[in-house]
């Protein structure tokens, strides 16, 4: 999980939903949390590391499963670049005499080693950084309050709403915000079903927590954000959390949080990479990929090591490409699988539920307590 993330992009949602940030991202975690019932219910089901691949497979046939498959890999390939690029870019801008293609090589090249050693590693570093990344929204929101004390707030109901906000306003900044759920992992947790213990009961449960937790964290410190900051102007809105942390906390709490923030990161990083490389070993299990390539794992560490190696040389075609132009691979990758489980929810429902024998509330709103039919 990424909880820093609203740091980042809350300038970029405060422009659009004018000064209603917290609104928007009350909105996107309603919507995907949607979607995260749909991945549930079907993640009980299916218990198998396929993810939006394999459901699609299954419930809309094996074409729809194929432009599936190849639509979520542009996402699973591409997520682990734009992360890589975007903390390099980071630390570029801190330290800019390392040039951002030597960045690129050192984030590729450590996480892809840890994610080649084994999945207990990369689990153990993963809580650690998490650990460490939730400590400093934790610091920063305990910086925020203490600002808010010491300067009065003139009104406490105009982030959910003020003269300045639409619907459609809203609707987008909600839209941009459903992305910071892309690194959530909620969906990536389902490529890690066949190692997981008890994995149809434990899968779903993640995936309603996360998106829960997360959607908590981010309306939660944007509200406290756009109380400290009213409003939607901005010198620069996407280093708005920069700047507040300056006028919070002083310029050494800024600095030092920004380095520990890009570190803890990494732990973006080592998730996204090690849930494309469980896609990429699926889908060449599966034969839709050369099998004797993707679809074979090592003898000692049981980890994919080609399919891991195939993501870490991703970020080669990231060092010449714009962060802009590599996001809207993920998007369009990301939604679509979101769209394809969603419906495949529909089709499993008409085909299996809908003789009466169970009711639609139960079958949607249940994934996690519900006995359900698997599949093996």
């Amino acid at each position: 999980m990424a909880p820093s993330l609203v740091m980042i992009i809350f300038g970029v949602i405060a422009v659009v939903s004018a000064g209603t940030a917290p609104t928007a991202f009350l909105v996107a975690t309603g919507a995907m949390l949607l979607t995260a019932l749909s991945y549930a219910r079907l993640a009980r089901i299916y218990p198998v590391s396929g993810s939006a691949y394999f459901y699609a497979r299954r419930n809309l046939g094996s074409a729809a499963g194929f432009l599936v498959g190849w639509a979520i890999l542009l996402d699973y390939l591409f997520l682990p670049m734009v992360a890589w690029l975007a903390q390099s870019v980071l630390l570029n801008a801190q330290f800019p005499a390392v040039a951002i293609w030597l960045w690129m090589l050192i984030n590729a090249g450590l996480t892809t080693a840890i994610n080649v050693i084994g999945i207990a590693l990369a689990d153990r570093l993963n809580r650690l950084l998490l650990a460490v990344s939730t400590f400093l929204v934790l610091l920063f929101f305990a910086h925020c309050i203490k600002f808010l004390v010491g300067n009065p707030v003139a009104s406490y109901g105009e982030p959910f709403w003020n003269s300045d906000s639409t619907v459609a306003g809203i609707s987008a900044a909600a839209a941009i915000a459903a992305y910071s759920f892309l690194f959530l992992g909620f969906d990536a947790v389902t490529t890690l079903a066949e190692e997981t213990k008890d994995a149809a009961r434990n899968i779903p449960r993640a995936i309603i927590w996360i998106v829960s937790i997360g959607g908590v964290i981010f309306f939660v410190v944007a509200y406290v954000m756009q109380l400290v900051h009213p409003g939607d102007i901005f010198d620069d809105a996407q280093a708005a959390s920069y700047a507040m942390s300056v006028q919070v906390g002083g310029q050494f709490f800024a600095d030092w949080t920004n380095l520990a923030g890009i570190i803890a990161g990494s732990a973006s990083c080592l998730a996204v990479q090690l849930s494309s490389s469980r896609l990429l070993f699926i889908m060449g299990r599966d034969g839709v990929l050369p099998r004797r390539l993707f679809g074979k794992l090592n003898g000692r560490t049981r980890t994919p090591v080609f399919c891991v190696l195939v993501t870490g040389g991703m970020c080669f075609l990231g060092m010449d490409m714009p962060l802009e132009t590599a996001t809207g691979f993920i998007n369009f990758g990301a939604f679509t699988a979101f769209t394809a489980v969603n419906l495949c929810v529909i089709v499993y429902y008409l085909r299996n539920y809908a003789t009466g024998q169970l009711s639609a509330v139960r079958f949607v709103v249940m994934p996690l307590v519900a006995p359900s039919r698997r599949c093996t």
